[in-house]
């Protein structure tokens, strides 16, 4: 068991809790997909995927095939969309684990074809639409040539219709035209015979803000993790599953003038108390944190002063009285009235609470609790 003075607190019932309220949130007739890619966006990827299936969850979502095989290889049997691109000479590996499996054009589904009829299996592809992302997927108006080819090989089952969202609910006017394409692609489906099963195009926000875009399956990832996605729209009683912790490891004087870190970017303007985090942008802590980050010492706000170090970082502790080495600091989470969330650090920091939980490294040691 590690005894690093830095860590993560995961509530896995929180997750479950989660879950199960865009489960009620969306009703029986639709059926969520818990988005696990990324280490579970940091949570961890098994603990996550158990914790949502317990709350509900239909299917479970990861972007490349180690994913998949990880929670094969942890006895997870759920139904597992792999949601990345699949090489044809990954086909086999792809086929043995028994997911579903996105794709986006004709040679892909040819090999794993070739692989299903090799191994004596039968794999379900979901056909993957651009609607507007101009990222990955075919054209809506080809959507009955191309699904037609792929419904047509042996050892494949076409089973899916799916596309991305590129906004949420700052820009639900793309949202419902992207709804619009996806549309257009089923119907060139039905044209050619094909009716899919599970249509899925919901992200977190538009889970929240947009109900049409439900269909037949939503796929959910912030809201997962109890971080509120869709404006207004969110559902109420999410709760957030990660805390970031650490220990003070030193507690020092320093005199006004003196600067602090590397480069010496910060000159200290009076006599100040100074503290070290053993956090540092190796395990997640962004960069862009320096001389503007803070986080939670004694339930009072600690500002970080320089640089953020690859290992650690220095909070102004001058304010702060009889602080000591040892004391907890919070850098996500609560800390007596105060809550600092991952979108506040994620804004402070420039970026988004994606980026940043799963920018989570994996050194960082994961304590999983259940407060139920």
């Amino acid at each position: 068991m590690s005894t690093r003075p830095a860590w993560l607190e995961i509530d896995t019932d929180a997750i479950t809790h989660n879950v199960k309220l865009v489960r009620d949130f969306v009703g029986a007739e639709t059926k969520v997909l818990a988005v696990v890619k990324a280490n579970g966006y940091g949570h961890g990827l098994v603990e996550a995927a158990e914790a949502s299936l317990r709350g509900g969850a239909a299917m479970l979502g990861v972007a490349i095939l180690d994913e998949a095989a990880a929670l094969r290889d942890a006895g997870i049997t759920a139904p597992i969309l792999v949601m990345g691109p699949v090489l044809p000479e990954e086909a086999e590996d792809a086929v043995s684990l028994g997911c579903h499996l996105v794709v986006a054009d004709v040679d892909t589904p040819v090999a794993l074809s070739s692989a299903a009829q090799k191994l004596g299996r039968t794999v379900s592809v979901h056909l993957k639409v651009d609607t507007g992302m101009n990222r990955v997927g075919i054209r809506p108006e080809d959507a009955g040539i191309v699904g037609h080819a792929i419904a047509n090989l042996p050892g494949i089952q076409l089973v899916g219709l799916c596309s991305h969202l590129a906004t949420g609910e700052e820009d639900l006017g793309f949202v419902i035209y992207q709804l619009g394409k996806l549309q257009q692609a089923e119907e060139e489906l039905r044209k050619v015979g094909i009716a899919p099963v599970v249509r899925h195009l919901a992200s977190s926000a538009s889970t929240a803000a947009c109900p049409q875009t439900w269909l037949d399956m939503v796929r959910i990832g912030l809201l997962v993790y109890g971080i509120p996605a869709g404006g207004a729209f969110c559902p109420s009683g999410l709760r957030p599953a990660l805390s970031l912790k650490a220990r003070l490891t030193q507690v020092k004087r320093a005199r006004s003038g003196c600067t602090v870190g590397y480069g010496r970017t910060y000159t200290l303007t009076r006599d100040s108390v100074l503290g070290v985090v053993p956090l540092g942008y190796a395990d997640g802590f962004p960069f862009h944190l320096s001389n503007r980050g803070r986080v939670l010492v004694r339930g009072r706000w600690a500002n970080v002063l320089g640089r953020v170090c690859m290992d650690q970082f220095v909070v102004d502790l001058t304010d702060i009285p009889e602080v000591r080495v040892g004391d907890e600091v919070v850098v996500i989470g609560r800390q007596g009235t105060r809550l600092q969330t991952v979108a506040d650090l994620a804004e402070r920091a420039g970026s988004i609470p994606h980026a940043i939980l799963a920018g989570l490294s994996t050194r960082l040691p994961r304590k999983f609790i259940r407060t139920a």
